[in-house]
């Protein structure tokens, strides 16, 4: 038999305790952080990939890529929309009217953001068509009618078929003096993104929208669906440049401007957090290096003996070798089952956590579950990780085995 054969058979081996016959303790430990810390980076790192994924489908799915805005109102909106259009990098513009309010309904009150839309285009604007629980959007067609989330319907108290009334800062004069614009609105659809955009987006028509802001013929914006939200601020402003109109008098703003700071601090978290939590990788690592230090004190007459009958240093270190990089696969390999495991079942975990100690762990969140995306690339990097610093140390501790004098060992024993 080989000697590289026979030296794995001997790491093999030496992973058995003498009293058990099983794995020794060290070996059992060395084993379980080295699965722990894979597990647990695979379920941080799949869990932040979800909290991305839901922030730019649940959130940036629904508000406008970009906004093109003049400094009165828009009069030429259809013909610019056409222009918009033709370019590659617009997936889709619609006229789009936005304002803050106040709605009211059973004694109840809430500050929300109002967006006039085009009814007729918003399915190739925005999800929401695709997360209506009650209604559709063309129902918006019906003059004074809104759609509303389902979480403002739920503290409103209120259904399809109830009305709300309105209050918005756009002022009125009256005999009596200038007061606040009320509209009384019938809700014809409520969504649900479960998001914190349930709380406070209301749709209304564009129609109503122009009566509301006192525009006949005009739009206060148009919004864009650009190819690639990330790139919406290069887009909007390569499409401006392209319009036979006088840029002075026009403007854009993006998403980036309300919610970007969300978006990099959720990439900048996930970075930080899986930096950190790696340290957990490197201490695994340790605690293997401790693992072959140990085998190698303790099987130094059987290394005294094989070093006599022919093993010479890189035999031995193999034999060592081989025994911590066996302990490192094997710790991989569970990791990952464990972390898979624990990934797909998340959301059970979490429920009978927030049981036990009687509250909600998203409730400063902008979503009200834990979503996750496993990605085969950070599989790859995260077990690639685990074994090149194993690799690493447990040669490290292997090489010790070169310092031990086969002659001074054996005069002792």
């Amino acid at each position: 038999m080989a000697l590289k054969d026979l030296s794995f058979l001997i790491a093999i081996r030496f992973l058995k305790s003498k009293k058990t016959g099983f794995l020794s303790f060290v070996t059992a430990l060395s084993y379980t952080c080295v699965a722990l810390g894979v597990a647990v980076l695979i379920v941080v790192t799949s869990v932040m990939n979800g909290f991305e994924r839901e922030l730019k489908n649940r959130i940036l799915g629904v508000i406008p890529h970009s906004l093109i805005l003049n400094e009165t109102s828009i009069s030429n909106y259809e013909e610019l929309i056409t222009d918009l259009e033709k370019d590659s990098n617009i997936l889709k513009a619609s006229p789009f009217i936005q304002t803050q309010g106040i709605v009211s309904a059973n004694n109840q009150s809430r500050g929300v953001n109002l967006s006039a839309i085009d009814v007729l285009t918003e399915k190739e604007m925005t999800i929401i068509p695709a997360y209506m629980s009650v209604g559709s959007v063309e129902n918006l067609l019906e003059p004074n009618t809104v759609i509303i989330g389902s979480w403002l319907a739920m503290y409103l108290g209120v259904y399809p078929g109830d009305e709300i009334i309105l209050t918005t800062p756009d002022i009125k004069s009256t005999i009596f003096g200038s007061l606040p614009k009320s509209f009384k609105l019938k809700i014809v659809g409520i969504y649900e993104l479960k998001s914190e955009l349930d709380q406070s987006l209301i749709l209304t028509s564009h129609s109503f929208g122009q009566k509301l802001k006192g525009l006949t013929d005009s739009t206060q914006s148009i919004r864009l669906k650009t190819k690639d939200i990330l790139l919406a601020e290069e887009y909007t402003r390569e499409a401006l440049f392209n319009l036979d109109i006088d840029l002075e008098n026009y403007a854009f703003s993006t998403w980036k401007k309300t919610y970007g700071t969300l978006f990099q601090a959720i990439k900048l978290e996930k970075f930080l957090i899986g930096l950190l939590l790696s340290l957990i990788i490197v201490v695994a690592s340790i605690l293997l290096l401790s693992t072959v230090v140990m085998t190698v004190k303790s099987k130094e007459r059987e290394v005294g003996i094989l070093k006599t009958i022919g093993f010479n240093n890189n035999d031995i270190i193999k034999i060592f070798f081989y025994q911590g990089m066996i302990i490192s696969i094997i710790g991989i390999f569970f990791g990952l089952i464990l972390g898979f495991l624990i990934t797909l079942n998340l959301g059970i975990l979490i429920d009978i956590i927030e049981t036990l100690i009687s509250r909600s762990l998203l409730d400063s969140y902008f979503i009200n579950y834990f979503p996750y995306e496993i990605r085969l690339n950070q599989i790859i990097s995260i077990s690639a990780a685990a074994l090149s610093a194993s690799t690493l140390f447990v040669f490290l501790a292997a090489k010790r085995i070169t310092q031990l004098n086969p002659v001074e060992i054996l005069r002792h024993e």
